[in-house]
């Protein structure tokens, strides 16, 4: 694919195979988080990250996250972390507790609301998955991608720095 050395002009920018598929990433997973997301607003009431908050706090089970976890999950700053919570916790979907040990911190974990919320929502949004971003590729070629994605999600999370 193109290097670098290629490119001499904005047409050559735009037309160079390697931005092309770096755009193509970009808009087909904005465009599946438009889709997938507003799924989830109008079936269950929350955002796509309410519900990718949802999903951590399901996989870290008890006693619950800190919001450093969270934020950092998340590529989030803490203070963003916390407003998010609020608007989950005013909504029953987390609760905060002490941190066993740690009588100053603190953990968000699920509540029923919430645990009860990620279920429904994972349900359909397993469904739009199939749909949307299964369907359209060729069967052989499924299994491949999901772990092309997962090897690429792993390599820039490994890049980004660790929040203080």
């Amino acid at each position: 694919m193109g290097g670098p050395e290629e490119i001499s002009s904005s047409q050559e920018a735009a037309d160079n195979a390697l931005v092309l598929a770096f755009g193509r990433l970009q808009g087909a997973a904005n465009r599946l988080e438009y889709i997938l997301g507003r799924a989830l607003e109008q079936e269950c009431g929350i955002s796509h990250l309410v519900f990718e908050v949802l999903l951590i706090l399901g996989r870290a089970g008890e006693p619950g996250l800190s919001m450093r976890a969270i934020a950092q999950e998340q590529v989030l700053t803490t203070g963003g972390a916390t407003r998010l919570v609020d608007r989950m916790e005013a909504a029953g979907l987390v609760e905060r507790a002490e941190a066993p040990g740690d009588r100053r911190g603190r953990l968000v974990r699920l509540t029923p609301l919430g645990e009860e919320t990620t279920v429904r929502a994972s349900r359909l949004h397993v469904e739009n998955i199939r749909r949307y971003f299964l369907a359209p590729l060729p069967p052989e070629d499924r299994e491949r991608f999901a772990e092309d994605l997962r090897i690429l999600s792993h390599s820039a999370r490994d890049v980004l720095p660790r929040l203080p």
